[in-house]
């Protein structure tokens, strides 16, 4: 093989590795919007039931009327030992040793109760969800966002929501 050959396939080489490079940085982008990240959580508040039902007379059956669901849209269950949901005055419910199953649903209510696989009770003596507008957020053990569901007009935005 002569010397000018072998610049030659040098540089075909070089141009072809170059193309190759410029070619996968023009379809990074492109590969990128397919995986959207706004995608909906895994965990997501299904459901909420501020005002309850009838009056507001602060009984266990009032109380209890009042709730949020969670539900877990996977097939896998999800460990939420350590998640807190909280509304806007900062009234947090933390999930202690609780496995939400694949594709299930649990009701957080307000006061007070026995647990069940369903129905989970914060053991409150007090009205949590404001009727006219609050906001419950839902967090991971790490304190991450996972979920929100506003209504009414939200008080750091002055909208309409729900």
């Amino acid at each position: 093989m002569s010397a000018s050959t072998s610049v030659s396939a040098r540089r075909l080489a070089a141009a072809a590795l170059a193309a190759g490079a410029l070619a996968s940085v023009v379809t990074l982008p492109a590969s990128a919007a397919d995986h959207d990240r706004s995608e909906r959580p895994k965990v997501q508040i299904s459901d909420v039931q501020y005002d309850s039902p009838g009056r507001d007379d602060r009984s266990a059956r009032s109380l209890n009327r009042e709730w949020v669901e969670i539900t877990n849209t996977t097939r896998r269950s999800v460990n939420l030992d350590g998640w807190t949901l909280e509304d806007e005055d900062g009234h947090t419910y933390t999930f202690d040793h609780y496995r939400l199953e694949g594709r299930a649903t649990v009701r957080i209510h307000t006061g007070y109760g026995r647990d069940t696989d369903t129905d989970l009770y914060q053991d409150r003596r007090q009205y949590v969800w404001d009727n006219r507008s609050d906001t419950a957020t839902l967090r991971n053990d790490r304190g991450r966002f996972v979920d929100s569901e506003s209504w009414g007009s939200d008080r750091r935005h002055g909208d309409y929501r729900r």
